[in-house]
Order: C-alpha cells, then structure tokens, then sequence
C-alpha cells in the first residue's frame, strides 16, 4: 500500500478511533520526507495516546508497521511516521501552539 491508498486507510482508521479535525495536507512537492501529513487531535493526553496505540496497531494488522513513533510519554504530540505518510496526533493546545497546517500550507 503506498501514498494515496495508505493515507485514505489512515484517515479512515482515525475516524473509526474518533479523532478530532482530521486535516490532510500534500506535501509531496515541498518535502521529500513524505507524500502526505495527516494532522488531528485527541481531547485529552490519553485520548492522543490511544488514537496513536490504536492507529499503529491497525498498521501492524495490515503488515504496514510504523517507521517510527514519538511522544508517546508526554501523550501531549505523537508522530507516527509511515513512510509515505507522516501522522501528528496531537492536544488541541499544542497543535494550536505549533499551527503545522500554516507552516505546511
């Protein structure tokens, strides 16, 4: 599963797992690291822990495991990186704090 196919099954793995304000960016023109950033929140740390342990066991199932996962102590932004899509998984303040959609866009 690459690019488009892999960031719609991530997206429809964070619906059913009920993140907040999924929004998906292209960046495969401004970046090599990555076709696509899928950025959505969690209402509390350990809603933002179990999106990113639920997202990454449905990777695992599909035999797409995580190139690498960060945050998970803090639970406050966790990346997991897919290769071809990269998911920040973060609390509504921080992504506030950092805006990802402005600096990407």
């Amino acid at each position: 599963m690459q690019g488009e196919q892999l960031k719609d099954f991530i997206v429809e793995q964070l619906e059913e797992i009920k993140a907040q304000d999924i929004k998906i960016l292209e960046i495969s023109k401004k970046s090599s690291i990555a076709d696509y950033m899928v950025i959505c929140s969690g209402t509390s740390t350990r809603h933002v822990k179990s999106i990113a342990t639920l997202l990454v066991k449905e990777l695992k199932d599909k035999e797409l495991p995580p190139i690498g996962v960060e945050g998970e102590d803090a639970a406050e932004w966790i990346l997991v990186d897919s290769g071809d899509v990269i998911v920040h998984i973060m609390l509504p303040q921080t992504r506030d704090y950092y805006q990802l959609e402005k600096l990407w866009s």
